[in-house]
């Protein structure tokens, strides 16, 4: 970048806690709320928001079109399925970092009946989510309800 092509006339701007903005697409007992996104600040190309499932629940499956998403468990035990009829998983403790790739059908666990998951996600270029068709439980392995 150049000094031509610096920009002194922008500001960043700052979502107070409380003011996100929480109508963000959702999916079963997966909410999104958006701490930086189009919905109320002047980005274009990435969503920014936290995500959070109460103890024993999982969002519906669903993929997120052409987005990049990039996640940290913040606390809680999650686990993400996929793979053909959700068979595959892997599991994700505190710390960790999840990259799930465009177009690719998953369901979002917490894995704890005791203990909310919280974690941060990042999207590129905004918050899509595309639900699909529900699964039963029991596909789902390991996976109990509170």
């Amino acid at each position: 970048m150049t000094e031509n092509e610096l920009r002194w006339d922008r500001v960043p701007q700052v979502t107070r806690s409380g003011e996100e903005d929480t109508q963000t697409m959702s999916s079963g007992g997966c909410i999104r709320v958006s701490g930086v996104g189009p919905q109320h600040t002047e980005a274009t190309r990435i969503w920014f928001g936290k995500v959070s499932n109460e103890p024993g629940y999982r969002s519906l499956p669903h993929h997120h079109g052409e987005a990049e998403t990039g996640g940290y468990v913040l606390r809680g035990k999650g686990r993400i399925y996929f793979g053909e009829d959700y068979t595959e998983f892997l599991d994700m403790i505190e710390g960790d970092w999840v990259f799930v790739p465009p177009f690719m059908p998953h369901v979002e666990a917490n894995m704890s009946t005791t203990e909310e998951l919280v974690w941060l996600t990042a999207r590129t270029p905004d918050n899509i989510v595309i639900n699909l068709d529900e699964v039963d439980d029991a596909v789902l392995e390991g996976f109990r309800r509170a």
